[in-house]
């Protein structure tokens, strides 16, 4: 099994809803791509946050009964008829306080998955730079020249990514690579920053997140920028401070 093909499956794998043979197939495929198997983590990962951060809300006790005193047990079989009345107003309060209750688990649940999707993408970011880093495969196209780099990358995707070299401000191009970012390929800068690197994640705006404020994760450093009709996410163990003015520069 390729990679393309095993990224199609690898929600429904890690939602546990492939078939026998197909879950048997793409955990082949994973036992022999790391690259892989660390995108299936990092879903489990976001899954595993949603159940833990998601509000929960519990009915309250008056709703509870109101919904028992529907089933024919012993306090609607008891109940005289003004006492049937008075069940469907309760049923109606009831029905009033679970739609209350809906809206507001929604709000609170949206603001949540909104706080955990930003972090998935900063932690997603940082992941794909430490797997880059490891495997020695941080750059796909080596060149300082943005007339080399920045045809390699358009070929490779469906926008044209600016590029620009800064090593006059401390900020040298080696090169370029694509990684995937929220299912979608996505260029990547690589810069050199003194004995730091630094990866820059170009994308169009319409795939924007709502991340404003820095984060650091596993001690790298994870900035976000919109400018020039582009989404840049720059990550690198480098301090916030050192890599800001790059990205500043890119998002102009």
């Amino acid at each position: 099994m390729k990679c393309e093909n095993a990224r199609l499956d690898m929600d429904s794998y890690a939602d546990g809803e492939l078939s026998a043979w197909r879950r048997f197939a793409v955990r082949r495929h994973l036992d022999a791509c790391p690259a892989c198997a660390g995108r299936v983590a990092e879903a489990r990962s976001l899954q595993q946050r949603i159940r833990a951060e998601a509000p929960r809300f519990t009915a309250p006790e008056r709703l509870r009964a109101s919904v028992m005193a529907l089933s024919g047990g012993p306090v609607a079989r008891a109940a005289t008829r003004p006492s049937r009345d008075l069940r469907w107003q309760w049923i109606g309060a009831g029905a009033l306080v679970g739609c209350v209750l809906t809206i507001v688990s929604w709000v609170a649940g949206t603001a949540a998955l909104d706080r955990a999707t930003e972090t998935d993408l900063a932690s997603a970011a940082v992941a794909a730079h430490v797997r880059a880093v490891l495997a020695d495969q941080m750059i796909q196209v080596a060149s300082s020249d943005q007339h080399t780099v920045k045809p390699w990358l358009s070929s490779h995707l469906d926008y044209s990514p600016p590029v620009q070299d800064l090593a006059d401000e401390g900020f040298a191009l080696v090169g370029a690579r694509i990684e995937t970012l929220d299912g979608h390929p996505v260029a990547t800068l690589v810069y050199r920053y003194r004995k730091h690197t630094v990866d820059v994640f170009v994308r169009p705006d319409w795939l924007r997140s709502r991340m404003t404020d820095p984060r650091t994760i596993r001690g790298f450093h994870v900035l976000r920028a919109e400018g020039g009709g582009m989404d840049w996410l720059a990550v690198s163990d480098a301090s916030a401070e050192a890599i800001a003015p790059l990205l500043r520069r890119l998002s102009e």
